[in-house]
């Protein structure tokens, strides 16, 4: 199986218009468009029933006080930990490709709706619900795709997985809202291929 996307080169530099946050020199960063990247597959196995994606940043600070704090630096070799920013389930394996931005735009405050999505599929909740749990107006379902958003003071360019796994089910079973953990459970012993690209995003103006 073989996935690609229009938006970035595999390894190379995403676009601020899929991100969270951009840079913006006169103050520090701010709001971007917040779209999907496009996704595009080909040679998916045979039996394939459904696709799952999933696009998580593999290299958040494993400590958060020093979390885009004037004057602090948040040092490369901190320990890092993974931090989910879709997941998106049921996906039809004849479609080939989503667009950019078929999922919506500009999903702050509250995030994008959920789980139903574009095209048949179901969107999970992402990482943003549990970060932003403090501030319920900003939380809200954080379902479907919240770009990158990587603290402008971190020291290391952020890796982010696009993760794209072939299925034998019709459909992932899971109701309500669910995560991408969830969904990586439901899923064991059902993947009949997987395959992924990489994007890597920096808010520091001298890595971007």
């Amino acid at each position: 199986m073989k996935v690609f996307s229009n938006t970035f080169d595999d390894q190379g530099r995403l676009p601020g218009r899929v991100a969270h946050r951009r840079v913006d020199r006169a103050d520090h960063d701010a709001r971007a468009a917040n779209r999907n990247p496009h996704v595009a597959w080909s040679d998916v196995p045979e039996g394939t029933r459904s696709l799952v994606l999933a696009a998580v940043d593999v290299g958040i600070p494993a400590e958060l006080d020093d979390l885009n704090r004037t004057g602090r630096a948040v040092p490369a070799d901190m320990p890092r930990q993974e931090f989910n920013h879709w997941v998106l389930v049921d996906i039809d394996p004849g479609l080939g490709e989503i667009a950019e931005g078929a999922l919506g735009e500009d999903g702050f405050p509250g995030g994008k709706p959920g789980p139903e999505a574009a095209f048949g599929a179901r969107q999970g909740a992402n990482g943003y619900r549990g970060f932003f749990a403090g501030a319920p107006a900003k939380a809200g379902g954080r379902s479907g795709p919240d770009g990158p958003c990587p603290p402008r003071n971190d020291g290391l360019v952020h890796r982010y997985v696009f993760l794209l796994y072939a299925t034998d089910l019709e459909r992932v079973p899971l109701d309500g809202t669910f995560t991408a953990a969830d969904v990586l459970e439901a899923i064991d012993g059902h993947v009949l291929d997987e395959t992924s690209f990489t994007g890597h995003y920096s808010l520091d103006p001298s890595l971007a």
